[in-house]
């Protein structure tokens, strides 16, 4: 391994009009996110209705990510982020139109959240294929801070409130909003260079062995198996994420009886938290410096998942404040970093399929953790998925150093 200058370079014209899509489509997710719940809500007050739309949502990583990474590696980036958009607007004009005329039903809203979560789990494996050949290898960091930090600001400041204010306008507006942002972005898709033209280069021979969805996808997973460094990371940052899902699933439960804070109170941590992924997503480059990779993980992981077991201890909202901050900041930059590695790491060809599947881990991963933090809460009580939280940060951190010993500081293979 060879260290990675810094690049002080501009990331481009092409990278900002690629960036200005993927942040028009997240802001369109922000929006979607908010309606459909209040959506859901307007036409059944059935719980069980409720829970099947909620469900539709967080199913199609688990569902469709593999054979998205699948497409990732079989299709040009341009035309697979374009069509992934296209189809997820088709999908909202039927919505739109339903709504409209009053004919929704919870059945037809749930197949539309899946649908549109399959194609966001589409997209956003594609823009991670697409990233590489859009800067150079020295700008990968700091090119996926700002997509990171475009999306914080769609899915988290601007599209959950804007698309509660739309909803109040009406039940469908949000979702035309939401249908015109995926519009824009595909304009923008289309006037990307001809470098995404192209399908990704068989460049090994898990690249070229398969022919259809299933072999490929094993072919993916195989080579992430092997691979000692990513198979490593996969694990370690699906083990945070399922620590990280844990505590926040009984945060509000735990702010309104332990802090004392109300809807507003926990408002302003969630916004705190975002606040702390944006400083993240933008300080991440810089905590790098083009060679500390293999540290700036390490920190990443230990305090993503430490830091929050401080409530334990200090039971404040000043700690709470701090938790949310600093454990999404570092979050942020973990994910940053380790997006980068498979970047720097993985052949074209195998991105999309090694992209996808540790995603889908760590979807899954978070999934399990979130209904783990439940039991440990009901069992346990509301400090144990806090404990749980830092015992994972002690295992994951020293599975991370034990798995990299003897690696070089940089992420880039000689």
């Amino acid at each position: 391994m060879h260290p990675v200058r810094m690049s002080s370079q501009s990331l481009g014209k092409p990278f900002w009009r690629f960036w200005g899509a993927a942040t028009l489509a997240n802001i369109g997710d922000g929006i979607r996110v908010a309606a459909f719940p209040l959506l859901a809500l307007s036409l059944t007050g059935d719980p069980l209705g409720l829970a099947i739309v909620a469900t539709a949502q967080t199913l199609p990583w688990l569902v469709a990510g593999l054979a998205a990474g699948a497409l990732a590696d079989r299709m040009a980036p341009r035309t697979l982020l374009a069509a992934a958009d296209a189809v997820r607007a088709l999908l909202l004009v039927v919505l739109v139109a339903t709504v409209a005329t009053g004919t929704a039903t919870i059945a037809l809203v749930a197949v539309c959240a899946f649908g549109l979560g399959v194609g966001e789990a589409v997209r956003d494996t594609a823009g991670q294929v697409a990233v590489p050949r859009l800067v150079p290898p020295a700008a990968l960091e700091r090119a996926n801070g700002r997509l990171t930090a475009g999306t914080i600001v769609g899915n988290e400041f601007v599209g959950p409130p804007v698309g509660a204010a739309l909803f109040v306008v009406g039940a469908a507006v949000p979702f035309a909003a939401n249908g015109a942002s995926l519009a824009l972005a595909v304009m923008l898709v289309l006037s990307l260079p001809l470098s995404l033209a192209r399908t990704p280069t068989a460049t090994t021979a898990a690249t070229t062995a398969a022919t259809t969805v299933g072999p490929s996808i094993r072919a993916g997973l195989a080579w992430l198996a092997r691979h000692r460094t990513l198979r490593a990371l996969a694990l370690v940052v699906a083990a945070v994420a399922a620590a990280d899902a844990a505590w926040f699933a009984i945060f509000l439960l735990y702010a309104r009886d332990v802090l004392g804070v109300g809807a507003l109170g926990y408002g302003l941590l969630l916004s705190a938290g975002a606040g702390g992924g944006l400083a993240g997503a933008f300080l991440a480059d810089r905590l790098v410096a083009g060679r500390r990779h293999r540290l700036v993980l390490a920190v990443s992981l230990a305090v993503t998942a430490g830091v929050p077991a401080l409530l334990i201890a200090v039971p404040q909202i000043w700690v709470a404040v701090v938790v949310t901050v600093v454990s999404s900041g570092a979050f942020a930059v973990l994910n940053i970093c380790a997006a980068t590695l498979r970047q720097r790491t993985v052949p074209d060809g195998l991105l999309g399929r090694v992209t996808a599947a540790s995603k889908t881990l760590i979807y899954g991963a978070a999934g399990g953790g979130a209904l783990l933090g439940g039991a440990l809460a009901a069992g346990v009580g509301l400090a144990a998925p806090f404990g749980f939280a830092a015992l994972v940060a002690v295992v994951a951190t020293a599975g991370w150093s034990l798995a990299t010993r003897g690696d070089a500081p940089s992420a880039r293979p000689a």
